[in-house]
């Protein structure tokens, strides 16, 4: 008999029930009390691990923030050693998950949403993982400009993609993904 996971703590059924709340309801029906409900636990709970709304959100941010960071990690440990390793585990972020547009990127965005409308401040988490891949963009051996404009438009797509403004199909992502490869290679002389 397969033995079943634990259930989810109380903070992780909290956030994940505040994160439902705003995917589908948008961050004006996130309250105290909806989050506790949709959780199914007392307010007094809630507010033993939340202790105001910009807590919650801020809890939401967090391991949002955490959860990018630990995805990049793995996408940046399958690349093999190149002098472009970084702008590689990019491109393979981008373009080679096949669930592209999956329930967790959804609410990733609803998240993200919701806490520049509350207040932008509260995006900080996620500003400073993007700061870090960023600084690492900077040792990959491109030309100026290229490893950032790689980043750039992945990051354009999975906007594209999220609210879907605009689909892809698999010839144009092919070129797109191709053209990126030709910023993708390292000055003459990189070890």
């Amino acid at each position: 008999m397969l033995e079943r996971p634990p259930p989810p703590d109380a903070p992780t059924r909290i956030l994940d029930a505040a994160e439902r709340i705003v995917q589908a309801r948008g961050v004006t029906a996130l309250t105290l009390e909806a989050a506790a409900r949709e959780a199914g636990v007392s307010k007094g709970g809630l507010l033993y691990h939340f202790a105001s709304k910009e807590a919650l959100l801020a809890g939401m941010l967090n391991r949002l923030a955490d959860g990018v960071a630990a995805e990049f990690e793995a996408v940046l440990e399958a690349q093999p050693p190149h002098p472009a390793r970084t702008t590689r585990a990019i491109l393979a972020w981008t373009f080679d998950d096949p669930h592209m547009v999956c329930e967790q990127h959804q609410r990733a965005a609803a998240v993200f949403l919701a806490a520049f409308h509350h207040d932008p401040a509260l995006l900080d988490p996620i500003r400073r993982v993007f700061a870090h891949i960023r600084d690492r963009l900077r040792q990959d051996a491109l030309p100026p400009g290229h490893a950032l404009a790689i980043m750039a438009a992945g990051d354009g797509l999975f906007m594209g993609r999220i609210f879907g403004m605009y689909t892809m199909d698999a010839e144009e992502l092919a070129a797109m993904r191709a053209a990126l490869e030709h910023l993708a290679q390292p000055r003459a002389g990189s070890p």
